[in-house]
C-alpha cells in the first residue's frame, strides 16, 4: 500500500501505477449476494450444476460485481486522507470471465489530477483487475473520482 500525505503529493504521482491491492477471493456467496442486490440471477452467476455445462464450466462473477470491487481495492491500494465519492467511468471492458474461486487484485495507475472550481480534485484512474493465474485481465476500466482535503 503507498501512502499520500497530500492530495498535491498525489497529483505528483500522474502517469505512475501508484498502488496494486492485495488479492480477494471471490465465492459463490460473494456472487449470490451480488445476484441478489441486483436481481441479476442469470444461471451463469448462480447455478452451479447449469455452469458446470457451460462455457466456462464452473459459474461466473458478474462482470458488473468486478467493476463494483474497484472503490474497495483501491482502498487497499492507496491511502489518502479526505473524502472520496465516485464520479464516473468513462471506459469499461471485461476482457476474460472470472470464475468462482478466482483471486483478484486491482492495479492503479494515476491518469489525471486536475482541481476543480470548489477546492476538490477530480481524479482519474487507470485500473485493471487481474485474475491470480491468468494473463488476461479481467475488467479494464477508466475510473474518475472527486476527493476533497
Amino acid at each position: 500500500m503507498r501512502e499520500f500525505a497530500s492530495l498535491d503529493e498525489l497529483a505528483a504521482a500522474v502517469g505512475e501505477e501508484v498502488g496494486v491491492s492485495d488479492w480477494i477471493l471471490i465465492d459463490q456467496r460473494r456472487i449470490d449476494l451480488f445476484a441478489e442486490a441486483s436481481g441479476d440471477r442469470q444461471w451463469l452467476h448462480v447455478d452451479a450444476v447449469a455452469s458446470a455445462a457451460g462455457p466456462y464450466g464452473a459459474t461466473i462473477a458478474h462482470g458488473f460485481l468486478t467493476l463494483g470491487l474497484i472503490p474497495q481495492l483501491l482502498r487497499q491500494a492507496v491511502t489518502l486522507r479526505g473524502t472520496s465519492i465516485n464520479y464516473g467511468v468513462n471506459r469499461v471492458r471485461f476482457p476474460a470471465p472470472v470464475p468462482v474461486g478466482s483471486r483478484l487484485r486491482g492495479r492503479f495507475k494515476l491518469k489525471s489530477c486536475a482541481a476543480l472550481a470548489d477546492g476538490g480534485f477530480q481524479l482519474a484512474w487507470e485500473v485493471t483487475l487481474e485474475r491470480q493465474g491468468s494473463d488476461k485481465p479481467v475488467c479494464v476500466a477508466e475510473t474518475l473520482n472527486r476527493r476533497y482535503r
